[in-house]
């Protein structure tokens, strides 16, 4: 492990705030318990640090791009990117919670300083621990937004083979989306609800309708000039 790998283990290590906060959980928890938590204290540390948060690359390939939902590279594609925008902004917005709550810190521990009433200080003090925690998960979080940025980034390149428009979502969907209802179409069945038959039928006589009068075209070149 390097030292830069090092620092942002630290930088999330939760194990002096849960030894800390241990000595309080008497007022919640029977004698036995809180030896038992003091005990768990490794685990929960380790526990804290690779529980799931987010997809996986596996849930990604199979569950959000599945052939029957997206069944072109193109439609794939286009998901990718709406996948890692939302991430993306949401990284951002996390970033600006982050600045806010280290700004509060800041104005507690200047807070303990100066205030005189035990109680007031007391208070105080717990406030911090409590946003102490919420930074290490704040940075938590951001670790895990950004590796989903990156493998959307990594999925994005994968399905690009140059035959299809990055710069215009609308170009593929006429080709993607009918791809898509056929294959729904196919699952009909007599138990299918009759919301999910008029869904289904609905709109993919629709998108026929609209290919028959020229107003779509299965081309994608005829749509949209395929930009490299």
């Amino acid at each position: 492990m390097n030292k830069g790998d090092r620092m942002s283990k630290e930088k999330r290590n939760i194990a002096t705030k849960l030894e800390t906060e241990s000595k309080y959980l008497t007022n919640i928890l029977d004698k036995d318990d809180v030896k038992n938590f003091k005990k768990l204290i490794p685990e929960l540390q380790d526990t804290w640090m690779k529980k799931q948060m987010f997809r996986t690359e596996t849930e990604m390939r199979f569950s959000v791009l599945s052939d029957n939902k997206y069944p072109t590279k193109a439609a794939k594609y286009w998901q990718s990117v709406r996948e890692q925008n939302t991430h993306f902004e949401n990284l951002v917005h996390l970033s600006f919670e982050a600045r806010k709550n280290e700004v509060e810190i800041k104005k507690l521990q200047r807070e303990i300083r100066e205030v005189n009433d035990p109680l007031d200080k007391e208070m105080k003090q717990v406030e911090l621990e409590e946003k102490l925690y919420n930074k290490a998960q704040m940075e938590l979080v951001a670790k895990h937004r950004m590796r989903e940025v990156a493998t959307w980034s990594k999925l994005k390149k994968e399905f690009d083979d140059g035959n299809f428009d990055k710069k215009d979502v609308d170009t593929h969907q006429a080709h993607s989306y009918l791809l898509r209802l056929q294959e729904q179409k196919k699952t009909i069945t007599p138990g299918t609800s009759q919301p999910e038959v008029f869904n289904v039928l609905g709109q993919l006589e629709a998108l026929e309708k609209n290919l028959q009068e020229n107003k779509l075209s299965l081309d994608v070149k005829k749509n949209k000039r395929i930009t490299k």
